[in-house]
């Protein structure tokens, strides 16, 4: 997915810009940047891999050829960033979150108009140029990041970087967050809440979808107001978010937590101990634990000493075997017992099926699944949680593929809890990956425990529903819509 932290102060920034995009780090794992601008110096940047080292490892050496009292670092599970533009609204700097579907069609359209694209990565175009490219097309920030608005299928969070301040625009629907934080010394903008404590910043608002503000070290301008429809990826509570983190206002423990206590409530199943696979299934397995009255113990752990995160390998085998690297069960807890192991999702199944055999080579006599959200049968157009390039990637995909005799049939009866496919799916899921039993998290306790009205939540990985961003914005900007569009006689 990615994440970013950007800060405008009094004072010299880069410690505080440092530290919030390090607080970013769980949110991505391929590349990282930062940048300063300065009014005498202009802009210093740097860009890191990070497929095999950490973000403070990479950036911390040079820290002192950063000047500037503001800045903006990014954590992209995509292109290299941020982009340095020179155009017609002077000069600036970009970091995103995005994820754009239709970028061949776009840059097709902008090569027609005479740009071109000079940042390609792995020879693809850089998503984060195209979207700098949109804004130049702008009379002024907002007509170009609106641009980009009504232009891009699938999502698009962004900062920017003026000499003027800091520009934050989240995307149409709100898929991705920006919170906003203060003290005194200025601001702060983050996708994390968790990285403003430990800098001293209190959370002043999220912004809206669609909403345009620009920060200056005095203060907040709102450039854009919200718009009217919200769709924020209930996934973020699931797995991406850092425990400490609040979206909307709804902390990420807390509803991993209360996930766990409805599910455990609902379970008759008999077993010793609940453990959660780490990191992002504890909180739903603490829940668990508390709503069924069954003990909670550590019997999986991660080492933290030197995995603290996951790492990219370059070829699959070696992703699997950091995946199994990381976990270590512990034996005299597992041994002759029943276990209930809570886990975030099930996305290809391979990681699962590896902790379930070391499971019962450690002598479980029983193991039980519980997933803290539905079964993902749609895939991701809109924020790329994972790097599947196909549906049948999903193992619910491959199940109903030979279940049916084609992965795309009868989806909404598979994403139905209850209906006679839905069961035949979990079953045969449980099935091959080893389970005594395998249990998901019905969508009505996912949205109850987010504690958000179901209409702002996305939940198309669960579901299959969506509502297309360009449409939204032709709702609420029909008469900018339409002189945008090509004259039906001329094409002009």
């Amino acid at each position: 997915m990615g994440g970013f932290f950007g800060t405008i102060l009094k004072k010299p920034c880069i410690n505080d810009l440092f530290y919030g995009t390090d607080y970013n780090s769980h949110m991505g794992t391929k590349r990282a940047g930062m940048l300063t601008f300065d009014p005498v110096k202009g802009f210093n940047r740097s860009i890191h891999s990070l497929e095999r080292s950490y973000f403070r490892s990479k950036f911390e050496d040079e820290l002192e050829h950063f000047a500037g009292n503001q800045g903006l670092g990014v954590i992209s599970d995509t292109d290299p960033q941020p982009i340095i533009v020179n155009s017609h609204l002077g000069r600036y700097a970009v970091v995103t979150v995005a994820k754009i579907n239709n970028i061949p069609e776009i840059a097709r359209k902008l090569l027609d108009k005479g740009m071109h694209f000079s940042e390609l990565s792995a020879n693809n175009i850089n998503q984060t140029e195209l979207v700098a490219l949109l804004i130049n097309m702008g009379s002024d920030f907002t007509d170009g990041i609106n641009k980009v608005y009504r232009n891009i299928k699938g999502s698009c969070s962004m900062l920017i970087l003026t000499e003027d301040g800091i520009i934050c625009a989240r995307d149409y629907l709100g898929r991705t967050p920006i919170v906003i934080g203060r003290k005194a010394d200025g601001y702060a903008a983050s996708t994390e809440t968790s990285s403003f404590p430990n800098l001293d910043y209190e959370i002043v608002r999220d912004l809206g979808p669609g909403e345009i503000v620009k920060l200056r070290a005095d203060g907040i301008e709102v450039l854009q107001a919200p718009a009217r429809r919200e769709q924020i990826c209930s996934f973020l509570w699931v797995y991406y978010g850092f425990p400490a983190s609040d979206y909307l206002g709804v902390n990420v423990e807390a509803m991993r937590e209360a996930g766990g206590r409805s599910m455990g409530r609902e379970d008759t199943t008999e077993a010793d101990s609940v453990c959660g696979v780490p990191d992002s299934g504890v909180g739903h397995a603490l829940g668990y634990s508390e709503g069924r009255g069954i003990p909670y113990r550590r019997a999986v752990l991660k080492y933290t000493p030197t995995w603290p995160r996951s790492f990219t390998p370059s070829n699959q085998s070696r992703r699997e075997f950091v995946a199994k690297m990381k976990l270590i069960p512990n034996k005299a807890i597992l041994n002759g017992r029943r276990v209930v192991f809570c886990d975030d999702s099930i996305v290809r199944g391979t990681q699962l099926r590896d902790n379930v055999k070391t499971f019962f080579d450690c002598g479980c006599k029983e193991v039980h699944a519980r997933i803290s959200c539905p079964p993902l049968v749609y895939g991701c157009p809109f924020i790329g949680f994972t790097s599947s390039k196909s549906d049948l990637e999903l193992i619910t995909r491959r199940v109903i593929q030979d279940l049916e005799g084609r992965h795309d049939a009868k989806l909404d009866r598979y994403a139905s809890t209850g209906t006679p496919e839905y069961e035949a799916m979990v079953k045969e899921i449980a099935r091959r990956l080893d389970l005594t039993t395998l249990k998901f998290s019905k969508i009505e306790h996912l949205v109850e425990s987010i504690g958000l009205p179901k209409c702002r939540l996305c939940t198309h990985c669960f579901d299959g529903s969506s509502f297309d961003p360009s449409d939204a914005w032709k709702e609420d900007h029909a008469d900018a819509w339409k002189e945008d569009q090509p004259d039906p006689q001329t094409g002009k």
